[in-house]
Formats: structure tokens, C-alpha cells, sequence
């Protein structure tokens, strides 16, 4: 259940959804953007209302996707050979572990999701007993999705670990329980060599398409709560509280370390910022 006065409560295994295709699902709304085809009816009108808003939507996943392979990189050559993928949707080509493989062969990947049909679809696509896993778990509770067996048979958190909350914080109206789910998952990273990365949609740029699109998300029932705007760049900012933010902090995402040679992008319109904290 959702957590009050800073407090993250157990929602229990029940509280879990089940596959509704009546319902438009946050999964399978980006799969429709990114083109893919694991979508329903109500899934491609959200989308399409979406677009209508704010036509710049497939830009700025094409840049998160940059951004989500720049970080990868950046954290291999810490020394990460293990990364918690919260909120990870549908697997496609450019999953997170493919993108390590040339890089970090040996690296181990459980992706978090509470969508069923995320993660039936990612079991199918990857070996049971390899060094991926899916599972199905909640992030509104921390403790009950980092102790998941699924997770636990891959992922030593006393061991150098990246946990990745990409556009996931979004989906959480309450700015209590969000704060206390990121708190809870810092607590449980390992000092020293524990990271979190963290993208999240802004009001500062762009506010009325950005206000229009989390009123539209909150009416389909595509947000836990209900909020009127996005979360402003300091506030996001605020969820690195406590750690050790990474050169050049949190930054409008074609900021964030752009490879030698990669085109530049007027980010001065770009609604949406990364970055990454280290726990001391």
C-alpha cells in the first residue's frame, strides 16, 4: 500500500497487477512510442493523446536511450558488473543487457518491473538459469523487491551495484512515498561503490505540455496518486540527497557526458534530466 509521513508500507504479493488490456499500461504506452508492437487499443489513444501534447515525446526517448548507454558505460569503468533495472518495461534490442555485453560480458542484470506482461515477455527472452533475471515486484516497497529470490540469485548487494530508476519516480504522486522509496533503496546500496541513477520528467521546461501530459497520466490511471504538474528540476535533484552526485550532476540528458563527436542537441527545451549518485 502507499506509505505516508515518509513510511514505505508492504503493498503484499496480492496487491500486484494482474494483465488488464482494457487499461492503458506505462510499459506498453513507451513500447507504442518506441514502435514496438506489445501494445493494446487503449495503450496506442494514450499514446496518441500524448503526442498531441507534446509531438517531441519519440526525441526524447531516442536521447534517454543514448543517455541509459552512456551511463552504462560510465559505470562499468567504476567497476559495476551489476545492475537492478526498476520499472525496466518491455525488453527490445537496446536492453540494458545488451548494451553491456560488449563491454562487460560478465556483467548481471535483474530487471524489476510489476507489469505481468513485462515480465512474461522478458522470461521468454532469456535464459532461465543465465546472469538475467525478470521479476515481478513492487518498488513501492524497497525492502520486499531487493529481497525477491529472483533478484537475490544474481545480485549481492554488499558487492559493487547500480540501481536504475529511469522515468519510474514519475509514476508516484505522493512526494513522500517517493523520498522514502529512494531513501530506503540508498540505505540498502553499499557504501562506497553503491550508485543510483535517476531520470525524471520536469515542470521547468515546457510546464503547461508538461502539466497537461501528468494530468492525462494520472487520469488513465497511469500515475499512483494524482498531480496537477511535473516535479521541478531541484526537486529531482533532491532525490540525490545524501549522495555523491557524479560530473556534471543532474542535467537535461544530452548534458550528461556526451560521447566525442555525438551531435549537439539545443537541450533548452529538453523537459527531461538524468544523472548519477554515488553512496559514499
Amino acid at each position: 500500500m502507499r506509505g505516508y509521513h515518509g513510511r514505505v508500507t508492504s503493498p503484499g504479493p496480492a496487491e500486484l497487477p494482474r494483465f488488464d488490456p482494457t487499461m492503458p499500461s506505462h510499459a506498453r504506452v513507451v513500447d507504442r512510442f518506441a514502435g514496438g508492437k506489445d501494445n493494446f487499443a487503449p495503450d496506442r489513444e494514450l499514446a496518441r493523446l500524448a503526442l498531441e501534447i507534446a509531438p517531441e515525446i519519440p526525441l526524447l526517448f531516442q536521447e534517454a536511450r543514448k543517455f541509459a548507454d552512456r551511463a552504462a558505460r560510465f559505470l562499468v569503468e567504476a567497476g559495476v558488473r551489476q545492475f537492478i533495472d526498476v520499472g525496466c518495461g518491455m525488453p527490445t534490442p537496446d536492453s540494458l543487457h545488451h548494451v553491456l555485453r560488449p563491454v562487460a560480458p560478465d556483467a548481471k542484470v535483474a530487471y524489476v518491473d510489476h507489469d505481468p506482461v513485462v515480465v512474461a515477455h522478458g522470461r521468454a527472452c532469456v535464459d532461465i538459469d543465465g546472469p538475467v533475471r525478470f521479476v515481478q515486484a513492487d518498488a513501492r516497497d524497497p525492502d520486499r523487491m531487493l529481497d525477491h529470490p529472483d533478484l537475490t540469485r544474481i545480485i549481492d548487494l554488499d558487492a559493487p551495484v547500480a540501481i536504475l530508476l529511469q522515468s519510474l519516480l514519475a509514476d508516484f504522486a505522493d512526494d513522500d512515498l517517493a523520498t522514502a522509496m529512494v531513501r530506503r533503496i540508498v540505505e540498502r546500496l553499499p557504501s562506497g561503490h553503491g550508485y543510483l541513477l535517476i531520470t525524471h520528467a520536469i515542470c521547468d521546461i515546457r510546464p503547461e505540455a508538461t502539466a497537461a501530459l501528468a494530468r492525462l497520466y494520472a487520469e488513465r490511471g497511469m500515475v499512483d496518486g494524482h498531480r496537477e504538474r511535473a516535479r521541478s528540476w531541484k526537486e529531482v535533484e533532491h532525490f540525490m540527497d545524501g549522495l555523491r552526485p557524479v560530473p556534471p550532476g543532474v542535467v537535461p540528458l544530452p548534458d550528461w557526458r556526451p560521447d566525442p563527436g555525438e551531435p549537439t542537441i539545443d537541450t533548452s527545451a529538453f523537459w527531461v534530466v538524468g544523472g548519477i549518485g554515488r553512496k559514499p
